[in-house]
């Protein structure tokens, strides 16, 4: 008598079942971590136009306006639209004593990310208004 070697079908069947199962697993994952790093880039954006912005006031006669033209802040600021898919905003009126930029994070659509000329960097459910130049309270 001799024996086939082989599997059945209905192994090969579960252990497809079985991999179909852990890739779901793993690319629910993946997802979770790439909206977590966007929300770290946008972060890091962010802070990069504070810094930015401190300069621009030192250079500029003690003066925010035009810190959103800037260069610098202008790539931060594409650079946080590309990773949350378009939502940022800057402001710094006149007479530029003042600014505030946000944007929203890629992991929760109703979350923004905010920072201001008063050192703020805070989370909220609120976006920037037009013409506002502090953060909104964070919650």
């Amino acid at each position: 008598m001799t024996k086939q070697r082989g599997f059945t079908l209905i192994e090969l069947l579960v252990v497809i079942a079985i991999i179909g199962v852990l890739s779901a697993v793993v690319l629910a994952s993946l997802n979770t971590a790439r909206s977590k790093g966007n929300d770290a880039a946008i972060k890091a954006n962010l802070a990069t136009i504070q810094v930015q912005a401190e300069m621009y006031y030192d250079t500029h006669t003690n003066s925010y306006l035009g810190v959103c033209g800037d260069p610098v802040v202008a790539a931060a600021i594409n650079s946080a639209r590309a990773a949350n898919g378009g939502v940022s905003s800057c402001q710094s009126p006149a007479p530029g004593v003042a600014y505030a930029v946000s944007a929203g994070l890629s992991s929760n659509t109703s979350r923004y990310w905010c920072i201001d000329s008063t050192g703020n960097n805070t989370n909220s459910t609120t976006a920037l208004a037009t013409g506002v130049t502090v953060c909104p309270a964070s919650n």
